[in-house]
């Protein structure tokens, strides 16, 4: 059964990945298996990262447990981290680790053309090194989990944490690991492919009201361009996208997830909880970077 919420909604613990994300975007067309005229830029990322980020943006406090390398990526993901106003403490550096990395190439007009991500290190973040950091999480209105982290743990977690829980389901491959643990969360954010991993069903509303039945918290199932679709028990809603001038799609669905988040702690239906996570996915695609520091207006926005 997904926990119920408690009266702690500025303060946030986000379990995930961090990486550097290597960002190329060529100037014309994208043409495969040629050299292509374009930008190159590397920004800190990450699912588990950019929802603490727009957490953070959003004004709440966040604690952010990952694993870290001790090499030169690790150390700038950790100051950039910290610079943020993230708390880092129960952050996992490991000696003689890979730091996370993410390599990504957009078409010309942002959206993501092909990636591959190297997060190995995530397999550091075992029950056993779980078991004795819990007990300091408890001053934390809500957990939000990402699925870089091994099955085993999502399931301890899940199974030992007593905290609002969350989850983001990263991608399609990553999505099946919290299957076992859908009935323990409050609210679940996932899109077409890895809903489609969850439950089997290709029709996104269909997929929605699976989930909906597996999870007794919230689901709301990006669909890009698209819009979303929010589901709660019997209820189905289908919301438009905002229409934003797109740079860089990457980052929006963290976005998204960071607001549900916010506005469930503050106690939003779900026809404004997914409003507001389209609001935030559309501020975060004007940005070049996965975060947009214009995402800290969202609460005058509604």
């Amino acid at each position: 059964m997904a926990h119920p919420l408690n009266t702690k909604k500025d303060a946030a613990v986000v379990i995930g990945g961090v990486n550097m994300d290597i960002w190329g975007r060529p100037t014309g067309a994208l043409v495969k298996r040629d050299s292509n005229p374009g930008t190159v830029r590397m920004t800190p990322g990450g699912v588990g990262r950019n929802i603490a980020h727009n957490l953070r943006l959003l004004g709440m406090n966040v604690a952010f447990v990952t694993a870290l390398g001790d090499d030169l990526f690790g150390r700038y993901l950790m100051d950039s981290c910290t610079g943020l106003g993230l708390d880092m403490q129960y952050a996992l550096v490991k000696k003689g680790g890979h730091s996370s990395s993410y390599l990504f190439v957009t078409e010309e007009g942002g959206d993501m053309a092909v990636a591959i991500n190297d997060m190995d290190i995530c397999a550091a973040l075992t029950p056993d090194f779980f078991e004795p950091l819990l007990p300091k999480l408890k001053g934390y209105g809500a957990m939000v989990l990402d699925t870089n982290l091994p099955e085993e743990s999502l399931d301890w977690l899940c199974a030992h944490a007593r905290l609002p829980l969350y989850a983001d389901t990263v991608s399609a491959a990553k999505a099946k690991r919290l299957l076992p643990q859908l009935r323990r969360l409050r609210a679940i954010k996932t899109n077409a492919l890895e809903a489609e991993a969850l439950t089997g069903e290709r029709d996104p509303e269909k997929a929605a009201a699976r989930l909906s039945r597996l999870c007794p918290g919230r689901v709301f199932l990006s669909l890009g361009a698209e819009g979303i679709i929010a589901a709660e028990r019997d209820k189905l809603l289908r919301l438009p996208v905002y229409d934003a001038e797109v740079v860089n799609t990457t980052g929006a669905g963290d976005a998204a997830a960071a607001a549900i988040v916010w506005a469930d702690l503050r106690g939003f239906d779900l026809k404004d909880t997914a409003q507001l996570a389209q609001l935030a996915g559309s501020i975060t695609c004007r940005s070049p970077g996965p975060n947009n520091p214009e995402l800290s207006a969202l609460p005058q926005l509604m």
